[in-house]
């Protein structure tokens, strides 16, 4: 008999609400659960897609690992004895910083899971460890803490009252739950454009573009040239105010000095008849509310340009103002139930053969781990749900290095490029196979936290990645935390689990289990974000490393000279994840504009060949005019055209360690007409 669960997706951070239909044992139906007192019926394809990826035909259900050069399927018992055997000799023979940790996005989106795999990194002393932040996010984070003196301020726009909405390299359309939260994009943006307007500034005209009532397609990363003009426009206009105190004015006044907007039209490749008609708006409503998004936080001017949108927000007034930036006070981590420190140096010790470059809040950058693989600091790597392969800069010295690794764990649902080097690969339970709680609660629209039940048995022997961490570290000898539940398999073991989580929360984790969903009102503007910046001294709105960086930007611009080659900027696709749900369709595709098409031979579908020194890959031609002139736009997360065979580990930024995705320069040709060359000259 068929049953319908109600759960919440947990494809991405925004946690839509599902109605799943299981019958059999089997996911027959996923649909948006209408019922959903925040998502309301609204999902993605993505999210609809969590019953394909449960059935996935290489869904991997049994622990493997290498023997004799091959991966053979073992039990727990074999697989954990050997495992925890080869990370003790690492440790014994090299210590314990020759073990990596990746905090992959599988165990991330695990609440139980990823709270375990903290513990064992913890108990290790602190090893490398790698995460998606330097891959796609630590401009965020840099500019919270230089400029709001605390890295969790998590800023959202009030979409249910801002006016003139600037998006700058972010496509909620499509990606709405990286940091947005943002259900039924279309019906929010739709209703901002009916009431003021929607600008987006990006070098594709994306799917919000289209939505938009403005688009302005700058080079890539010189976004923040448009920002720096406006932002010396706003500092001296006496109709502007920050709604909070402001220190390092004068500095900041000085650093942009004589940046006109004809400057400002010169960097950014756009016309000055653009950016005037952008300041007129910025004026007529009083004030702008900026959000960025990964094409900002991956291109070389991420830092400045971030730095810029959270200058725009503060210096006319939208910072924690109705209309403006609202900023997540926690639902499990209460931010505005104490006085948050000070925490404005994000800087820490980064990767030994990074020399100069930093680690971000103790990350190590993603680019180091090649070098540090072939300089012999890292033996071992513990992948808590990662596709290394499709995520990390440059597969063409990362494969080679990761097959070097002494001891290789990935802890996975689906088989990958990443788990064919694995040593060990440990099969946890997916979303629908385990409870779990919407763990990123800051990340998501709201102040709310949601509670969705095991849906389906676990298939095969996959078990709970708590429970797997936790015998791992027990048989190594290393303190496991206490009050566990003997077994993942006891009834009620994975709540348990969750209810730990809850611990000092807005509510109970009985209250949480009963409801599904609980949504608290959320004070805003928030007062302890007030507290905070009046505590600080104000907004730090002239951090030295970012004045530095400007001035060091503004020099280079100036050298500059001459039109930029071919470059190619990242693209999330609508039914694509990262890594994951190449089922879906998506195509590995290259959009590119019609003069560079023409220039180069190459027709709507015709396949095309991208190469860079590090590498080259192939994908089918998309001619739009959606794309200014000499720039291409690639999906990433493709096996068939991996765009990491492209970057570099050598093109990372030194302050943060981010990697550069975004505006690097490309070789294209035909591929078929290279072929038939080659079939013509060999005769």
């Amino acid at each position: 008999m068929p049953q319908v669960i109600r759960s919440h997706c947990r494809i991405c951070t925004n946690q839509c609400g599902i109605a799943v239909t299981v019958e059999n044992d089997q996911i027959v139906r996923v649909k948006g659960d209408f019922d959903h007192p925040l998502s309301q019926g609204y999902t993605c394809p993505k999210g609809r897609a969590v019953g394909r990826l449960h059935h996935h035909d290489q869904a991997i259900l049994r622990p493997s690992m290498m023997q004799s050069g091959r991966p053979t399927d073992v039990d727990w018992e074999t697989v954990l004895n050997d495992l925890a055997a080869r990370l003790r000799a690492v440790i014994d023979e090299h210590g314990p910083n020759a073990i990596g940790f990746y905090f992959g996005s599988g165990l991330g989106m695990d609440a139980a899971g990823y709270r375990m795999g903290e513990a064992f990194h913890n108990a290790l002393g602190h090893p490398p460890k790698f995460s998606p932040l330097t891959i796609d996010g630590t401009a965020k984070v840099l500019v919270s803490s230089l400029v709001g003196g605390f890295p969790g301020l998590s800023g959202k726009t009030d979409n249910e009252n801002v006016d003139l909405l600037l998006y700058v390299g972010v496509n909620p359309m499509v990606s709405h739950g990286h940091n947005t939260g943002m259900f039924s994009p279309p019906t929010w943006i739709r209703a901002i454009a009916q009431r003021g307007a929607v600008w987006t500034i990006d070098p594709l005209r994306t799917e919000t573009a289209a939505y938009s009532t403005h688009h302005i397609a700058p080079l890539p990363g010189k976004d923040y040239a448009i920002l720096a003009w406006l932002v010396r426009e706003v500092i001296d206009n006496p109709s502007f105010a920050s709604a909070q105190p402001v220190q390092g004015l004068t500095a900041l006044r000085s650093a942009l000095e004589g940046y006109d907007r004809a400057t400002a039209a010169r960097v950014a490749g756009v016309g000055e008849e653009e950016l005037a008609a952008l300041l007129d708006a910025v004026v007529r409503f009083g004030g702008v509310t900026v959000e960025t998004g990964t094409g900002v936080t991956m291109s070389e001017g991420a830092n400045v340009t971030q730095w810029f949108a959270w200058l725009l927000n503060i210096l006319t007034g939208r910072m924690n103002r109705k209309g403006g930036v609202w900023f997540h006070p926690g639902f499990i981590t209460q931010f505005d139930s104490f006085e948050l420190p000070r925490m404005d140096n994000p800087f820490t010790p980064g990767a030994p053969t990074m020399p100069g470059v930093n680690g971000i809040i103790g990350d190590w950058p993603c680019a180091a781990l090649p070098g540090e693989i072939e300089a012999g600091n890292i033996r071992a790597l513990v992948n808590l749900g990662g596709g290394l392969v499709r995520s990390f800069p440059d597969a063409n010295v990362l494969v080679p290095a990761l097959r070097k690794l002494d001891t290789f764990v990935s802890f996975e649902v689906v088989g990958n490029e990443t788990t064919a080097l694995s040593t060990h690969v440990l099969p946890t339970k997916d979303q629908t196979e385990r409870p779990d709680i919407s763990f990123w609660d800051t990340l998501c629209g709201s102040v709310s936290m949601l509670y969705s039940p095991a849906m389906v048995t676990p298939m095969g022997d996959r078990r709970s990645a708590w429970w797997i961490i936790a015998q791992l570290m027990a048989r190594m000898g290393l303190p496991v935390p206490e009050g566990l539940p003997e077994s993942d398999r006891i009834a009620g073991a994975d709540d348990a689990m969750l209810a730990r989580q809850m611990a000092g929360a807005r509510c109970s984790f009985d209250a949480l289990r009963t409801a599904g969903t609980v949504s608290q009102p959320l004070e805003f503007p928030g007062a302890w974000v007030d507290r905070h910046i009046e505590r600080i001294g104000g907004w730090v709105v002239a951090p030295p490393p970012l004045l530095d960086l400007w001035a060091q930007t503004r020099a280079a611009d100036e050298k500059s000279g001459g039109p930029p080659p071919l470059s190619f900027i990242p693209r999330r696709q609508r039914r694509k994840l990262n890594a994951s749900l190449s089922f879906l369709g998506s195509p590995a595709d290259i959009i590119l504009n019609p003069g560079d098409a023409d220039a180069h031979g190459i027709a709507d579908g015709d396949r095309v060949r991208v190469a860079t020194p590090n590498g080259e890959i192939v994908l089918m031609a998309n001619v739009s005019d959606a794309i200014r002139p000499g720039v291409a736009s690639i999906p990433h997360g493709h096996e068939s055209a991996n765009v990491n065979l492209l970057t570099s580990v050598q093109s990372v930024d030194a302050m943060t360690g981010m990697v550069l995705y975004s505006g690097i320069p490309i070789a294209i040709s035909r591929a078929d007409k290279e072929q038939a060359d080659l079939a013509a000259a060999t005769g």
